[in-house]
């Protein structure tokens, strides 16, 4: 058996540069590289959550796992049918068709990178979400695209 799960396609180095990268400020999120970029290896943004501010409600993804890195602050997560929480320097990875969802906790900010892989184009995802914060789209057009982004919502007596 190799070591390896999966082989990825080749791609080109990326180098996001923090000036250019995308900001979404209505929901905290910095988007760093879609699938595209890495040729599906991984999807990467980062989080700023304000104190207690909601991150993301109770999901699944079938294709991909999630990691969240805590950059700084505490983030609570949703892991199944636990919630746990995450400091800084602390990492979480979220498998395939585990229920999930993360918020900033009550009484910390929370900065955090995600990384999903394998990789899928989800920053058209996350401007929807964006629209939505604003009033400008509303959620059942994400309920629509469910399957587009591998983004399963699911309800959560826990959360």
């Amino acid at each position: 058996m190799s070591v390896f799960a999966t082989t990825v396609t080749p791609h080109e180095p990326v180098l996001v540069r923090a000036a250019e990268a995308e900001q979404l400020p209505e929901i905290g999120h910095c988007l760093l590289s879609d699938a595209s970029a890495s040729n599906g290896a991984l999807s990467a943004h980062r989080i700023q959550l304000a104190r207690g501010a909601d991150g993301a409600v109770p999901h699944r993804h079938h294709h991909s796992s999630e990691l969240f890195f805590i950059i700084d602050g505490t983030l609570q997560a949703l892991v199944g049918a636990e919630i746990v929480t995450a400091g800084s320097g602390d990492l979480l990875i979220v498998p395939p068709h585990c229920d999930h969802a993360f918020r900033a906790a009550p009484t910390d900010t929370a900065d955090a990178l995600i990384v999903i892989t394998p990789g899928i184009e989800r920053f058209d995802y996350l401007r929807q979400v964006a629209r939505i914060h604003r009033g400008e789209a509303s959620r059942e057009g994400l309920l629509a695209d469910q399957q587009r982004y591998d983004t399963h919502f699911v309800a959560s007596p826990a959360w």
